[in-house]
């Protein structure tokens, strides 16, 4: 049996073109798909694949977060993300999560098959180009301080400020996570008091500042 994958993305046409190409390779099995990072972490649930090819920016759940949880419920799954992003905070970010690789969709295919067997061979991958934005970042802040704005949420209040940016009202938010609109309430003013501001303007901010949303 091949690797087994499953390929996570919101926009359809990616998924359907990473399928079609990694059908042609003879040890890699397409076997799910899934558009958002909620249906990413059941899918795994259902299909036990060897490696997840991960997007980050998502709706409903940003890969970031589902792959923390993927790496936390199922340990022996490789989650490869995959980024339009080369920006320092979605590579540590995705890297701190659990992710073992990190490549930029603008990539060539041989270099995505050859970060696949190689992270299905509990073996990191990060592309060349990654790897200097990392260096780069690196050398330029020995000796400064850490940045005060890396406040840290908590995995639950990062899926409520995600769907809050993403227009959701406390009810849908409720329904969305299976939680009463009290719990939501209180998690959102925990939020607030985090981030210290009272406005939906200044949380959508920062989730987009994050990389929780975009404007898509």
């Amino acid at each position: 049996m091949g690797i087994r994958v499953v390929i996570v993305d919101d926009h359809k046409i990616m998924r359907e073109g990473l399928k079609s190409l990694l059908s042609m390779e003879k040890d890699i099995q397409v076997v799910g798909e899934a558009d958002n990072g909620r249906a990413a972490t059941q899918c795994v649930k259902d299909l036990d694949p060897d490696i997840v090819l991960m997007d980050l920016t998502m709706p409903e759940m940003n890969g970031i977060d589902a792959t923390r949880r993927i790496a936390a419920d199922y340990p022996s799954v490789r989650v490869l993300a995959l980024s339009m992003h080369s920006d320092r905070r979605f590579i540590e970010e995705a890297l701190s999560a659990g992710a073992q690789g990190f490549l930029l969709k603008d990539c060539a295919f041989d270099e995505l098959v050859n970060a696949i067997h190689e992270v299905v061979a509990d073996r990191f991958y990060l592309s060349p180009r990654i790897t200097g934005v990392v260096i780069k970042d690196y050398l330029g802040r020995r000796g400064r301080p850490e940045s005060a704005s890396s406040i840290r949420l908590t995995p639950r209040e990062r899926e409520v400020l995600q769907l809050i940016a993403e227009g959701k009202n406390t009810k849908e938010v409720a329904f969305a996570l299976d939680v009463s609109v009290k719990t939501v309430e209180s998690q959102r003013m925990q939020i607030m008091r985090k981030l210290k501001t009272n406005s939906i303007a200044d949380l959508t901010k920062f989730a987009i500042r994050e990389g929780l949303t975009t404007l898509d």
